[in-house]
């Protein structure tokens, strides 16, 4: 996913903190993150590191760290990813230095990643706020999902059961966010990422 900055509305802090963002397939999670950009300018989305082959017109450091499994590996064993796992044949993970980085220079990080990666990351980082994303209903996920008209119907009833688990899974966040609108859900998201501001100042 592609995001960019538009320079609205400029929050400056010493450092920045660790915003994980994780939702169902169809809940509208892109679009809302897509709409935060928009009105906050220091805002570091994080890349993830894969081991898959670059697709015509993805760019290294840009879409993808794209690296071999050896490379991955060596990465995992040194401490040097904050989540990683394996889908499909391939390695993805994210990096810890650029998200250090972008945090000491006072930028906020968002992570756009699954549960499974959430839930190491806070491991790693337990000062990262963990943010999910929900549907109105699984009946409007569902619409959402066949409104597409891009997927069998094997695929949409996979994607209908792996969002069950993860809403059971949401109560390991801190904060949940029902997306029954996008700009309404943006700016819940910000609120969010401004109070955890206010909180870390208060200590």
């Amino acid at each position: 996913m592609q995001l960019k900055a538009v320079k609205t509305n400029m929050m400056t802090h010493s450092r920045g903190i660790v915003f994980v963002v994780s939702g169902p397939s169809g809940c509208g999670k892109s679009t809302v993150l897509h709409e935060v950009f928009k009105k906050r300018d220091n805002l570091y989305f994080s890349v993830s590191a894969t081991t898959r082959l670059p697709r015509p017109g993805e760019c290294d450091g840009k879409d993808y760290f794209f690296m071999s499994r050896e490379q991955f590996q060596a990465m995992c064993n040194n401490g040097q990813l904050l989540e990683h796992a394996e889908y499909a044949g391939n390695f993805y993970g994210t990096p810890r230095g650029p998200v250090e980085e972008k945090l000491l220079s006072g930028f906020d990080v968002i992570m756009d990643i699954d549960v499974q990666g959430a839930r190491q990351v806070k491991e790693k980082m337990p000062e990262a706020v963990l943010i999910f994303v929900a549907p109105p209903s699984m009946e409007e996920l569902e619409v959402r999902l066949r409104g597409r008209s891009t997927e069998s119907e094997e695929k949409v009833l996979r994607r209908l059961e792996a969002a069950k688990v993860e809403l059971n899974m949401s109560t390991m966040y801190d904060k949940v966010i029902i997306n029954d609108e996008v700009s309404k859900a943006a700016d819940e998201l910000l609120d969010i990422m401004d109070n955890s501001h206010r909180l870390n100042d208060q200590l």
